[in-house]
């Protein structure tokens, strides 16, 4: 028994079907491919705004040169839905402050680009700082 010490990568799949199959579907059968809240978000229509982003993806793409990222597009539609279309270009989301910049894999598809721009800063849990009450500076004597 001859065995390949080659290590295999695991192909994406997105509901049983691989990145060129959601490429080649309809809207209308990768609507069904989707979860609950998306398909009832994409059955009652898409406004202009996503239309143009995903308008301005495509033009993105085009003018790359080969083996290059897309240039960044920014957008504040942190509500759009990642579709297979989005795939490989390199997105601006704006947290509130700033924006975030989030690379679309695989993986994304069918969540919001929200998720992947946090709109807070971690609390890091420290020493009390000044203005602290006299409780909340007690240190326990070991």
């Amino acid at each position: 028994m001859i065995r390949d010490n080659k290590k295999r990568f695991k192909k994406f799949t997105f509901r049983g079907m691989e990145i060129e199959e959601l490429l080649e579907l309809s809207s209308s059968n990768l609507i069904e491919a989707f979860g609950s809240r998306a398909r009832r978000r994409f059955s009652r229509g898409l406004q202009q705004k996503p239309i143009i982003l995903i308008q301005k993806l495509r033009r993105a793409k085009q003018i790359k040169k080969l083996n290059e990222k897309p240039p960044l597009i920014l957008t504040h539609l942190r509500n759009m839905i990642i579709v297979p279309e989005m795939i490989g270009n390199l997105i601006g989301v704006y947290n509130g402050k700033t924006f975030t910049q989030v690379e679309i894999k695989p993986e994304m598809i069918g969540h919001y680009l929200g998720e992947f721009s946090i709109t807070y800063k971690p609390i890091k849990h420290g020493r009390p700082g000044v203005g602290a009450s006299s409780s909340s500076k007690f240190v326990p004597l070991k």
